[in-house]
């Protein structure tokens, strides 16, 4: 893990293995958590792959976790926090990446993610998981929901983060 100020980091990508380990099949149901300031500033991750992604921090379920469960171990995992979670009561079904399709049984073709929010009274200190992030950096909501490449990870930090009017038909106003 490496350390990060609250303000940002850089770090270089260790080695990741994509490949499926012992031929089974990942779980597709995952979790987003957005992770925030009470001043409305978003902390949002730099994926390894695919190069130049950014996201708040997500994964997927394992065994018999709940997503709470989940939530709570992503968050420690890929930022070195641990802060009681709120579940924003959210969930979302979208289609799985072409580049890791394979991860997932054959016919598997969408993820369900369940939200959640880590409200922070001010900016924490981040270790990053140098496995999965190479940087991270603070923003304003706006400019972070520009920012991130998925619309369910937008649509969350819109309705979600403190610091503006709720952008509850968000997807449908962009089409």
């Amino acid at each position: 893990m490496l350390p990060f100020p609250g303000s940002a980091g850089t770090g270089r990508c260790a080695a990741h293995s994509t490949q499926v380990s012992s031929g089974r099949y990942k779980r597709p149901e995952s979790v987003l958590v957005v992770v925030c300031t009470a001043g409305g500033e978003v902390l949002l991750l730099q994926r390894c792959q695919p190069p130049g992604y950014w996201q708040s921090v997500t994964g997927l379920l394992e065994g018999g976790e709940t997503p709470l469960q989940a939530a709570r171990r992503e968050l420690r995992e890929e930022t070195g926090l641990s802060i009681e979670i709120q579940d924003c009561r959210r969930s979302n079904a979208f289609p799985i990446h072409p580049a890791w399709r394979a991860r997932f049984a054959p016919g598997v073709e969408s993820i369900r993610e369940h939200v959640f929010l880590a409200l922070f009274e001010q900016r924490p200190d981040i270790r990053l998981n140098p496995q999965e992030h190479q940087t991270c950096c603070w923003l304003p909501r706006e400019q972070a929901a520009h920012r991130v490449g998925s619309y369910t990870n937008r649509d969350a930090i819109l309705e979600f983060v403190p610091g503006g009017e709720p952008a509850v038909n968000k997807r449908e106003a962009d089409r």
